[in-house]
């Protein structure tokens, strides 16, 4: 781990990256989403067996901004699926390394959902760990592994965790 580079104010940049990436997935404002990415990017959910053995399978996946907006669409449009809110509960991001203008960081999350029948559940429980790069001197995801650890996901996932 290097702590060359690691500013409080970057700490402060990162975690606030963080702050508002979940506020906009929570607020249900899906369609600026794909903004916290950079054009040429990695957006993975994944089991953790799945990460933890070396195999690539997703239950979400994109490499590109235009495929996480075109996920947008689909999901406002095409898909049907229970109305459902998230909120989630992260951890502050531990910068691991800076090198090259590339940030490594990790963070755990939980995500709580509420339906119409207004029960809220635990839904979602892992980590984020990115790649974070500076895009026209903003914060913005390279890569975004979203590694979870449960192993039953009660309903379709079709919002971003």
């Amino acid at each position: 781990m290097s702590g060359e580079g690691i500013t409080q104010e970057l700490k402060h940049e990162v975690d606030d990256l963080h702050n508002r990436y979940v506020q906009c997935i929570d607020d249900d404002d899906l369609e600026s989403w794909p903004d916290f990415f950079t054009e040429k990017c990695l957006y993975r959910v994944i089991p953790r067996e799945n990460e933890e053995v070396g195999l690539p399978a997703a239950v979400m996946w994109g490499d590109s901004k235009g495929m996480l907006q075109d996920r947008v669409v689909a999901l406002r449009n095409a898909n049907i699926y229970q109305v459902q809110w998230y909120r989630h509960i992260i951890s502050n991001p531990c910068i691991q390394l800076v090198s090259d203008g590339v940030i490594k960081a990790q963070s755990n999350y939980a995500v709580f959902k509420t339906c119409n029948d207004g029960e809220s559940t635990v839904y979602n429980v892992g980590k984020y760990v990115d790649l974070i790069v500076r895009d026209n001197g903003l914060l913005k995801f390279q890569e975004r592994s979203v590694i979870f650890d449960t192993h039953k996901i009660t309903t379709l996932m079709v919002i971003p965790i």
